[in-house]
């Protein structure tokens, strides 16, 4: 068995697909690309702008699609049920698994729940790390993985409850899940 490395958003996106505990990557793998054991993989097909040393730009199949209601719960779902979710020891980074998989199912929803969150004192979200450190010397901003986001993270954990509770519900995801999300804080 070989090891091959991919990024966060790849992981996620691949785990998405699970279809039941346990199912190992290779298998989703599989599934999604219809390859099945001992079956020899195409060889890539040579692209002659590739060769001349430029890149062609290719056109998108179709436009992408906001994912439904269902498919966002059950990426929140997975992400909770998750092997690197569950080795988290502290809250601060369980929440920013949080805020990136939140990211990652609608980058607009997320900008929208994001704006309004603010503080008496303080702005909890924003583009650069600078513009938070502007609100507050002691806001340990930190860059929110796979997103243009920073978030202050010296808050308690009660404040990031409520923080992931309102995006969560402008988001429009379940009460239920999003108290069981909040809970694992």
């Amino acid at each position: 068995m070989k090891t091959i490395e991919v990024d966060e958003e790849l992981y996620r996106y691949i785990a998405s697909h699970t279809q039941a505990i346990g199912e190992s990557a290779s298998d989703i793998l599989r599934r999604m690309l219809k390859f099945t054991a001992g079956q020899t993989a195409p060889a890539a097909p040579v692209n002659a702008s590739v060769i001349a040393g430029t890149v062609a730009q290719e056109k998108p199949a179709a436009a992408a699609t906001a994912p439904t209601s269902r498919d966002k719960v059950r990426a929140v779902r997975e992400l909770l049920l998750s092997d690197e979710y569950a080795e988290q020891t502290k809250a601060v980074n369980r929440f920013m698994l949080i805020l990136s998989t939140l990211y990652g199912l609608n980058p607009k929803e997320f900008a929208v729940a994001t704006e309004s969150l603010t503080g008496r004192t303080r702005t909890y979200f924003a583009g650069d790390q600078q513009t938070l450190l502007q609100n507050g010397i002691h806001t340990k901003p930190k860059h929110v993985p796979g997103t243009p986001y920073w978030v202050i993270t010296n808050t308690n954990t009660g404040r990031k409850r409520s923080m992931i509770e309102h995006i969560m519900q402008l988001m429009q995801f379940p009460a239920e899940l999003t108290d069981k999300v909040c809970g694992t804080l």
